[in-house]
């Protein structure tokens, strides 16, 4: 009913100055962009439960992918965005070693850091996904108005804590079993040794805690970032309808 009126006012207009050819034209044209109208109208009415499961299932989506980035080999190696180095307070550590033809003490140490975060990674997965779980109706909107990254910052915000308790016991066992506690204690072994220089010993599990949690939130970022910004990153018809608003 109300497309055949406003099919009807769109060709009052026109009609009394046309030939019969133009008429069917634009008749059909008409019709056509009536149509869209209508159905655009139709997927923009969405209610505030598909839209928060939408989002929820986005964001699992880019927690998959990029948990599964991150946990393979080199997937923070070889990411210069996310590569864990020495600290920045072992600094003069790797420099003094380098000038002593320690290269390979220190590189061996950087690697198996990176090593230890890999094979931890995969053990995030389940934190996120049940915060998302937990999200409010009002988590939902605000992340869906919000920036590129605001869902990122949301579960930063609210898993940080637990993901380090939880996080931790993981790398320590990632840390031993790629031998990287064995190399952070030669390098700093090594330099402690040296005379007149301070004492220096990061707290190895703590740092690389705190560094492969922070690789995760940048990858997923992009994720998040890639959901709304690119049309084929929508792999569902629900993402499709929500975000391609």
């Amino acid at each position: 009913m109300k497309k055949g009126i406003i099919i009807s006012l769109v060709l009052l207009f026109i009609s009394i100055t046309i030939n019969a050819q133009v008429w069917k034209t634009i008749k059909k044209a008409a019709e056509e962009t009536v149509e869209e109208i209508i159905d655009d109208n139709v997927t923009n009415e969405l209610t505030e439960e598909e839209v928060a499961k939408a989002l929820k299932e986005a964001l699992t989506i880019g927690i998959e992918k990029g948990v599964t980035r991150v946990s393979k080999p080199d997937g923070y190696f070889l990411d210069p965005e996310i590569k864990i180095p020495l600290p920045k307070e072992a600094k003069q550590v790797e420099d003094k070693l380098r000038m002593l033809g320690q290269d390979k003490t220190v590189d061996d140490a950087i690697e198996s850091l990176n090593r230890a975060a890999e094979d931890a990674a995969s053990g995030a997965k389940d934190l996120f996904v049940n915060a998302i779980k937990e999200m409010t109706l009002s988590d939902v909107m605000n992340i869906l108005n919000g920036n590129e990254d605001a869902a990122t910052r949301f579960l930063e915000t609210h898993t940080r804590t637990q993901l380090v308790e939880k996080f931790k016991p993981i790398i320590k066992v990632s840390l031993d079993k790629v031998n990287a506690t064995k190399y952070w204690n030669t390098v700093f072994g090594n330099y402690n040794k040296l005379p007149f220089v301070s004492k220096v010993n990061p707290d190895l599990d703590d740092y690389v805690t705190n560094k492969a949690i922070d690789g995760l939130f940048v990858q997923i970022a992009k994720e998040e970032k890639e959901i709304r910004e690119n049309p084929v990153a929508r792999v569902t018809d629900l993402l499709k309808k929500v975000f391609g608003l």
